[in-house]
């Protein structure tokens, strides 16, 4: 995971902001996991966290680039429920040495679209759980089915696409005690398939997402129709056991 300048990322997170009725569909499949002291890894310009500070009294942000890190400190720096923006690479092998003061302080950590930027997944996965206090929740979401796996991804610096049970095994080995886990957005996977496979497009286009984000309604009620059993990402929430310590 680089922390030099990403342009496709960039441009990929400003097209999604223009897509308020998917991200409050995607911060609802997370939102009755998130309490106490909260921590959001990777938050970029903030598509999320602006949802997450609305709910939540104490908020941190982090993201690997000081550059994203500075945009939120701006967008968000008078928000009373803003603790601050870190920078934060969860990758690193001196996590624990850098983030020492951080380490056993949250509730929650958040990581959506994070963990596929990391070759060592299992690194990522433990730093995050350092993060954690003795039965805090972690709640990761990163692309779902390595058949789906394609120049969006290989553009946006992506190693891996997962299972539901791959994504949970990975929690669990980390000691972590799997606590939910599903598919979210089902409806998206024919569209990046044709545009990103097919067309071989490097960057979501802009248009497409417009229009997904109109039918969102209509897709939320077909990843509820199908219970959720296949979607475009997976979602797993694990719960660091009481007995665990820094």
């Amino acid at each position: 995971m680089s922390s030099e300048y990403d342009a496709p990322g960039l441009e990929t997170l400003e097209r999604f902001a223009h897509a308020p009725a998917f991200n409050q569909w995607l911060y609802s499949s997370i939102a009755r996991h998130c309490s106490g002291r909260i921590l959001e890894i990777g938050s970029g310009i903030g598509n999320i966290s602006g949802l997450l500070l609305k709910d939540h009294p104490q908020v941190t942000l982090s993201d690997l680039r000081q550059v994203y890190c500075d945009k939120l400190q701006e967008r968000f720096g008078k928000d009373t429920n803003f603790e601050g923006a870190v920078q934060m690479d969860i990758a690193d092998e001196a996590f624990e040495q850098k983030h020492a003061s951080l380490l056993g302080s949250f509730d929650t950590v958040i990581a959506l679209n994070v963990v596929e930027h990391v070759r060592n997944d299992a690194k990522a996965i433990n730093n995050c759980k350092q993060l954690l206090k003795p039965g805090g929740k972690l709640i990761i979401l990163v692309p779902a089915y390595q058949w789906l796996f394609n120049a969006f991804d290989v553009e946006l610096g992506h190693f891996k696409r997962y299972t539901l049970k791959e994504l949970g095994t990975l929690l669990t080995n980390a000691g972590l005690e799997l606590a939910h886990t599903r598919y979210f957005n089902l409806a998206g996977i024919p569209g990046w398939w044709l545009t990103g496979s097919v067309m071989k497009k490097k960057v979501i286009p802009g248009g497409q997402l417009k229009i997904f984000n109109l039918l969102v309604p209509i897709f939320r009620l077909i990843d509820k129709s199908v219970l959720r059993k296949a979607g475009l990402s997976a979602i797993a929430v694990g719960i660091k056991k009481q007995k665990d310590q820094v």
